[in-house]
């Protein structure tokens, strides 16, 4: 779509001209024409008789503003009049807001006062874009007036958003049914109110100078949308360009990263309990069958291998340098890995920013990117690649290889998803620590997991984005095709950000990441052990076909809070249809209840559970299943377990896949069975009914990002 970008070009930098870093209301309306966004008739005066006039010439009731750059809150200042019918009002009015805006800042410059059409009818919105310091150009969509930063039931989008994008936005509010028309109300225009966020976003994204644009309110009517307030304000310092690299460039080098075929140990040693010992011992013993050179000026040789005293005395290539010696040794022995064309170091090392000392970082990073080394940490434990046996870290080999790839910008809690992994025997194809994330970090691993065979499925624990904008086009990339779940810490946090408008308060919280993470296809996970769970489980359930939940159960109580679970998890119910239904009331007792959930009681033996699994997965009407299990002498947990794994494999050599989740309760047998259960590709767990549905949950929001059902 062409726009007029030349004039809009001439009135910034008129404004920079000026030194303003704000457009008047005229200049704001005529960039919202240029972009074919309505607003309402107006003239500005600098007199009352003026105003009267154009009031005239308007007709109807009219609206009052004082235009001032020095005035970025109208009404605060008591700079907007509203419904003013004839020209006496005018006149009083133009004096009144003169009066009212002296008083609030006796220093304000006062270019007039703007004589607007006043709006009638119609359902107030706003609609933004404001500059976020993660993700960049973001338009924003919520109900408007002075209650958007009291409710913050906003929504909110990466710039530019297609039409689909932007319509999407009106339905994810929680207040949508207002603008869908609630009780008898008429409806507003939706395609115009989708088309006015996406002129918006085209706007913010030709002029990477606009900061912030307030559209408030927009009055959205069934007939149209036309926006009543219009302010702009601009950057005040230069726009930031971030370095980016290709994603053939990443993964040329993350792949010598995870799969090299030669690592260098920086600072190798014979002496335990050194970390250069310990990094050492595990690519030996890890069965790490690469080229292993030891770095190490004082010694001959370290574990039977040869130590070199420079890594430009190491003979050939070598594709990862892994740094075991103090920070200040760091920035010089980058230097000279670079000079031996390494492409890729790994800094376990601690001292930098972390500790406050940024500018030993810095000049880190600026050695790095001028000798084409890219950093991994520091301040990190390390990382692993299990499918090469690659532990170059100072904790212990893993050994159980999967598909699951786990990363963490916090060691602590990289020790927790070892732990975990380990005791839940999840198969891993990489753990990566990321620390400090002064070069490498989410978007680069993402674009290397995304075509790595060995990965099924992607956790990352994160506690901010150095670039929004490349994680999301990462993300958006990989979760075609695999889950990717994030953990974001901080997420109580308020933004730091002073609010210099509407859009830029709503954008200091939380639900910036919510809707982004969402926009980019990725499962967000709230807590610690739903992530692990997720990363765990989602790789262990197939790809559901279609909508229909169906519960079975042996106790009712179960039935009630798994269904409430389903809710909470935005899965569907199945309504069951008649024929199915008489299906089922064939095999479970009188007493019993079917519909869905379908309650088999407690008292049934083996064969009734058996043969309601398998009507389930065989009726193709039926895409997901959740089993609740109570524990009873009837159908001891480890019957249950096998003939739920036998059946489920039965159906799976048939061609039928579905995914099966259990919720066990029960003594201390249900853990077993729940072992048992996922050890045969259904994601299970005792005393709880909550989690087994959550992962189910969230292999439906990534099925369903991913366009799968």
């Amino acid at each position: 779509m062409g726009y007029d970008n030349n004039s809009v070009h001439e009135i910034l930098q008129g404004a920079y001209a000026e030194g303003r870093r704000s457009l008047t209301a005229a200049e704001g309306h005529y960039v919202c024409e240029v972009y074919g966004i309505s607003t309402p008739g107006e003239g500005l005066a600098t007199s009352a008789e003026e105003a009267v006039a154009i009031a005239t010439e308007l007709g109807g009731p009219v609206v009052l503003k004082i235009v001032s750059p020095d005035i970025l809150h109208k009404t605060e200042a008591g700079g907007v009049l509203v419904g003013l019918e004839d020209g006496e009002a005018v006149r009083n009015g133009f004096d009144r807001i003169q009066v009212k805006v002296r008083a609030y800042d006796p220093a304000a410059a006062i270019d007039g006062v703007l004589v607007q059409q006043m709006l009638a009818g119609g359902q107030e919105v706003i609609i933004g874009a404001t500059t976020d310091p993660t993700f960049g150009k973001l338009v924003v969509f919520g109900l408007g007036g002075v209650l958007v930063e009291v409710l913050e039931d906003v929504t909110f989008r990466l710039a530019p958003v297609d039409a689909v994008q932007a319509r999407s936005m009106l339905d994810d509010i929680a207040a949508a049914e207002v603008i869908r028309g609630a009780r008898g109300a008429c409806p507003v225009d939706a395609d115009a109110l989708a088309d006015v966020i996406r002129r918006l976003s085209d706007l913010v994204s030709d002029f990477p100078e606009i900061r912030e644009v307030d559209l408030n309110p927009v009055f959205a009517r069934p007939d149209g949308a036309t926006a009543a307030d219009v302010r702009i304000l601009l950057e005040t310092g230069g726009v930031v360009q971030r370095e980016q690299h290709s994603p053939d460039e990443i993964r040329r080098v993350m792949n010598r990263l995870m799969k090299p075929r030669a690592v260098a140990v920086i600072g190798a040693s014979n002496e335990d309990g050194k970390i250069g010992n310990s990094v050492m011992k595990n690519l030996i013993n890890g069965g790490y069958a690469g080229e292993i050179y030891p770095v190490n000026p004082k010694v001959e040789e370290v574990l039977g291998h040869k130590a070199y005293p420079r890594i430009g005395d190491v003979p050939g290539e070598v594709d990862v340098a892994v740094f075991t010696v103090p920070a200040k040794f760091v920035v010089g022995a980058v230097r000279e890995v670079g000079e031996k064309g390494v492409p890729a170091a790994v800094l376990i090392p601690s001292g930098f920013a972390e500790t406050g000392n940024v500018e030993l970082q810095e000049e880190l990073v600026s050695v790095a990117r001028e000798h084409g080394v890219r950093l991994l940490g520091p301040n990190i434990f390390g990382y692993y690649y299990t499918h090469e046996n690659l532990c170059a870290t100072f904790c212990t080999p893993y050994g159980v290889k999967g598909g699951v790839a786990l990363t963490s910008q916090s060691g602590g809690i990289g020790m927790a998803i070892l732990g975990f992994s380990r005791t839940t025997r999840t198969g891993v194809s990489a753990i990566v620590g990321l620390g400090n994330k002064s070069d490498v970090d989410e978007d680069d691993l993402l674009t290397f997991f995304e075509n790595d065979d060995n990965t099924t499925a992607i956790a990352m624990h994160l506690e901010d984005l150095k670039d929004g904008r490349a994680f999301v086009r990462a993300a958006q990339r990989t979760t075609r095709t695999k889950p990717v779940v994030v953990l974001k810490a901080g997420r109580t946090e308020l933004g730091a950000r002073a609010a210099s408008s509407h859009t830029g308060a709503l954008a200091g919280n939380d639900k910036v990441y919510d809707d982004i993470l969402r926009q980019a296809g990725v499962v967000r996970a709230y807590e610690l052990n739903d992530m692990l769970e997720y990363a765990r489980g989602l790789p262990v359930l197939p790809t559901p076909q279609g909508e229909n939940v169906v519960i079975i159960t042996g106790a009712g109580g179960s039935g009630v809070l798994l269904s409430d679970a389903c809710v909470l998890n935005e899965l569907r119910l199945m309504n069951i249809p008649p024929d199915l239904d008489e299906s089922f009331r064939r095999f479970i007792p009188p007493f019993g209840a079917a519909g869905n959930p379908i309650d088999i009681t407690g008292g049934e033996p083996p064969s009734t559970y058996e043969a309601t699994i398998r009507l389930s997965l065989e009726d193709p009407r039926v895409h997901a299943l959740i089993l609740g299990y109570w524990h009873t002498i009837v159908t001891p947990p480890m019957i249950f377990a096998e003939l739920a794994a036998r059946v489920v494999e039965e159906a799976r050599a048939k061609g039928i896949d579905k995914p099966v989740v259990a919720s066990l309760a029960g003594d201390t047998e249900v853990e077993q069975a729940s072992e048992h259960l996922f050890d045969h590709g259904i994601v299970a767990y005792p005393y709880t009914i909550e989690k087994p549905v959550s992962v189910l949950g969230a292999k439906y929001r990534w099925a369903r990002s991913a366009d799968l059902i």
